[in-house]
């Protein structure tokens, strides 16, 4: 777990697998698969309020390890019975990529328990960079993985991911380099003709300054007892800082207002950092004057939608 975590703190990409053998990938699993989990499953849940009507028939993850993707996929979706390409109502087909036989082999030891799509999914060993083909399929994740390569073969990853699928979703640390890998991961998917679902209102610029902020969001893990053994933690929870971003090519309704940092709460009044559409950042004031507005932002956290329902309130309420 030490040499695991000097790895993923580091900054230099790597040509081999970082996960050589049995103790690599066990360690790997119950040191970061539970957050790798809750972060994508926080990325796919935005994914899935901006297309409520939509579910992957197909699901292929890139440099999916253990398979915390696609857990995260049947969490959110169930057994995936959407618009497939292979036809309305079908079950859904899953693909795991990566490039360590031992995560593959215990990815599918795993899967073993879970869902009918788990249990059929194809775990394959690929090189993950710029030769690497995919299968068109509804949905492609790839989730931690763009800080593990170098800059050309990030950039061939997002364009394929963006050519083979009819969405994609990529999740990155929620670090500043985190964020601006998934900002130029951004500009390619919708150069590509793909269009923002989440976490962003729009598909125009980022309205962050680069250099000044970055863009992320936080998910909440439940610690196990051998999670907190493992990591010398007290708590029984902790904190996954991510960042993402999910891009379609069908009809998907982005929030109207994104909050993006934890709400202050303050007698008689709740101030909300946003990011909207057509004021950029900003910050919205929900007062007791507001009702029931009031009442939910009391209740709204980072990362959730604003307002909570669209029923033609000002995004920023008060501002």
């Amino acid at each position: 777990v030490e040499r695991l975590i000097a790895h993923y703190r580091g900054t230099i990409p790597t040509d081999a697998p970082v996960l050589r053998d049995r103790s690599d990938v066990a360690a790997y699993a119950a040191y970061r698969m539970p957050a790798t989990f809750e972060a994508v499953r926080a990325a796919l849940a935005g994914l899935a309020d901006a297309a409520p009507g939509w579910a992957p028939g197909s699901h292929v993850d890139v440099g999916g390890g253990t398979g915390a993707a696609v857990w995260a996929a049947d969490a959110v979706w169930g057994g995936g019975t959407g618009s497939s390409r292979t036809g309305e109502g079908a079950p859904r087909t899953t693909a795991v990529l990566d490039w360590a036989e031992p995560a593959l082999a215990l990815g599918r030891e795993l899967a073993a328990s879970g869902a009918p799509a788990l249990r059929a999914a194809a775990w394959r060993r690929e090189r993950i960079g710029a030769a690497l083909k995919l299968p068109e399929s509804d949905l492609v994740t790839v989730s931690y993985v763009l800080n593990e390569l170098t800059a050309p073969d990030r950039t061939a990853l997002v364009d394929e991911a963006a050519r083979a699928a009819r969405a994609v979703v990529i999740v990155e640390p929620g670090t500043p380099d985190g964020y601006l890998r998934i900002i130029e991961a951004r500009d390619r998917l919708i150069a590509a003709g793909l269009r923002i679902a989440a976490p962003c209102p729009h598909s125009g610029a980022c309205p962050i300054e680069a250099g000044t902020d970055w863009c992320h969001f936080a998910a909440r893990v439940s610690r196990s007892s051998l999670h907190r053994q493992i990591k010398g933690g007290s708590l029984a929870y902790e904190d996954e800082k991510f960042g993402y971003v999910a891009a379609v090519r069908f009809e998907a309704r982005p929030v109207r207002a994104r909050v993006t940092r934890k709400p202050q709460i303050r007698k008689g009044q709740v101030l909300l950092d946003l990011c909207t559409e057509g004021d950029g950042l900003t910050r919205g004031t929900v007062t007791k004057r507001h009702g029931p507005l009031y009442r939910a932002a009391r209740d709204t956290a980072w990362g959730d939608a604003w307002p909570p329902h669209d029923d033609g309130d000002s995004a920023a309420a008060g501002a």
